[in-house]
């Protein structure tokens, strides 16, 4: 089922979403070579913390799940392209890397995530960050109220293929709320003008997932969380929870 929220609903997700963004922002300052996996996500622990917000991530075990993450958030390297679970491993120069944080205040939900380069890079893996970023941007231009599901997932897709990028097959964005992962599925390819119908008051998180090459498929480390392109190439993600609204869309996760 597909709850739209209230003015009020939407007040507190943005309280979270503010949350989210600070985590995301602290963990990018701190990121450098030779610091650690469990360090970033310490570092995101110590901001949730500090704002009395609860980790979306942290003990999360949907039904396809081995067990339950054992992270804030989830720290994705080079060619892992989500659901990276954050250890011991030491970031060294030119890593490509993806952070999710999702938080939740007064039992509402916001999600987003990042990608960014330690470093000096890759002039490609820089060059995928911003094609990224930018499938994100035109996915929220597209999520206005009338137009459709097939809207965002075509103004997320087209592009990225037409630059030679894969997206991760099976994965994509989804509603968020009472949970943080709730319907509608927001897919990342799609035909304009087709399937559900934007409303106000819909709170969807956007997330384009581009891999270099132009593959889809992944594989899945041992921990049963962590998705790779089988291939080794390197991935970008980057994620905003919006609100659908009669004045457009409503970012609730920028800082």
């Amino acid at each position: 089922m597909i709850e739209l929220k209230t003015s009020q609903q939407i007040r507190l997700m943005r309280e979270a979403g503010r949350v989210v963004a600070s985590a995301l922002g602290a963990v990018r300052d701190l990121a450098a070579i030779g610091i650690t996996l469990a360090e970033l996500d310490r570092a995101a622990s110590g901001v949730l913390a500090a704002s009395g917000a609860v980790p979306a991530f942290l003990g999360y075990l949907p039904t396809w799940a081995p067990r339950p993450f054992p992270g804030v958030i989830c720290v994705s390297v080079n060619d892992a392209i989500v659901h990276g679970v954050p250890d011991a491993t030491e970031l060294h120069d030119g890593d490509l890397v993806s952070i999710d944080c999702g938080a939740f205040v007064d039992g509402w939900c916001a999600d987003a995530a990042i990608s960014f380069v330690v470093g000096i890079g890759a002039d490609d893996d820089r060059t995928l960050i911003e094609h990224t970023e930018r499938a994100l941007e035109r996915g929220i231009q597209a999520a206005v109220a009338g137009a459709r599901l097939g809207d965002i997932g075509n103004a997320v897709g087209s592009a990225a293929r037409r630059a030679g990028y894969g997206l991760l097959a099976d994965h994509a964005g989804h509603g968020v709320g009472r949970a943080m992962h709730e319907s509608p599925f927001v897919p990342n390819e799609g035909r304009a003008g087709r399937g559900y119908r934007l409303k106000p008051g819909l709170v969807i998180a956007i997330e384009p997932m581009l891999i270099l090459g132009g593959g889809d498929d992944y594989v899945i480390d041992d921990d049963g969380w962590t998705i790779r392109s089988p291939s080794g190439a390197r991935a970008a993600h980057f994620e905003h929870t919006i609100a659908v609204t009669d004045d457009g869309p409503l970012v609730l996760t920028l800082p």
